[in-house]
């Protein structure tokens, strides 16, 4: 190879690099936890206390099934009862045996009513939570990529999200690159003044069936 070729290649080599590391010298990357911006979120506090509202009118409904349920049960009971009564004649006693498989019948459609409502309730309040979700992360990250073009971000990567080993992608940043506070800030200032504060989730009566509210991430 002449000269001339060598010194062409090494300049073009010299270009490449100088542009390479120019880029890199550019390159301003930032952090943000975007679910912690979701569970923090006034909005968030206010769903869930529409999704607890509505669970609990579910609830309600639950409980009246069941009770309607246990009162078939117990006319179910006393008609089988009155099928062993030995002081009972033929007839009533065949009366009673048509009388139990009714209410039998009756029993097991209430018992799929019941599941039915309890499946398809959770179903959709979970459905609710995983649409409100989406919509909000979508408002969060408009704030967040706004916020880091201002701070002259050229990357904005979410440290809350998990990788294939279920993990934060981010290994390690500099807490001055991380804006979550700052994009918190400005979610703040557009809070109502009666936004809900977060509450306790009460518990759930025990000895019967339970509608819960999807409040996982």
């Amino acid at each position: 190879m002449n000269k001339p070729v060598k010194l062409l290649f090494a300049l073009v080599a010299l270009a490449v690099s100088g542009a390479v590391a120019q880029a890199q010298s550019s390159s301003k990357i930032m952090v943000v936890d975007m679910i912690k911006l979701l569970d923090e979120h006034y909005k968030t506090q206010e769903q869930k206390e529409k999704l607890k509202a509505d669970a609990e009118k579910a609830q309600e409904e639950a409980d009246r099934l069941l009770a309607t349920r246990n009162t078939l049960v117990e006319q179910y009971r006393e008609a089988f009862d009155q099928t062993n009564n030995p002081a009972a004649k033929a007839e009533v006693k065949e009366q009673a045996r048509a009388q139990a498989e009714q209410k039998m019948q009756e029993i097991q459609r209430k018992d799929s009513e019941l599941q039915s409502f309890q499946a398809n309730t959770r179903n959709l309040l979970q459905q609710r939570f995983q649409n409100f979700k989406t919509i909000m992360l979508e408002e969060i990250g408009k704030i967040a990529t706004e916020i880091a073009k201002r701070k002259g971000a050229t990357l904005l990567v979410d440290k809350s999200g998990p990788n294939l080993l279920g993990i934060s992608s981010v290994i390690y940043s500099d807490a001055a690159m991380d804006i979550t506070a700052d994009v918190e800030a400005e979610i703040n200032r557009g809070r109502p003044a009666a936004s809900v504060a977060p509450a306790a989730a009460a518990p759930a009566a025990s000895g019967g069936p339970t509608v819960t509210v999807p409040l996982g991430k």
